[in-house]
């Protein structure tokens, strides 16, 4: 009888489902490829001038623009980055908010 290894995360730790293969993007941290679907992702504003600086211009009615910034990590580096939490095993296949 043919018999399944068992699953460690419901989601074999990727969110592609039946897609097949997905692209690949770089770790913002270290470099490493990691899949597109399984790399955590991570979105920040970039202050383009300095906070007094900014204040002042406000209140002249001036608009500052701050660009949104995405950035990709791998898991070892959202692990150490603190995005990620290594969890139990009756928590790792809930699927809800980890922060």
């Amino acid at each position: 009888m043919f018999r399944f290894m068992p699953l460690k995360r419901a989601s074999r730790g990727r969110t592609k489902g039946g897609k097949g293969s997905s692209g690949t993007v770089q770790c913002t941290n270290c470099g490493q490829t990691v899949p597109k679907d399984k790399a955590k992702k991570v979105t920040s504003k970039l202050n383009l001038v300095e906070h007094t600086l900014a204040k002042e211009l406000r209140a002249q009615g001036a608009y500052i623009a701050s660009p949104t910034v995405l950035k990709h990590y791998c898991i070892s580096c959202a692990i150490h980055f603190k995005i990620l939490k290594i969890r139990s095993e009756d928590s790792r296949r809930k699927r809800g908010k980890l922060r």
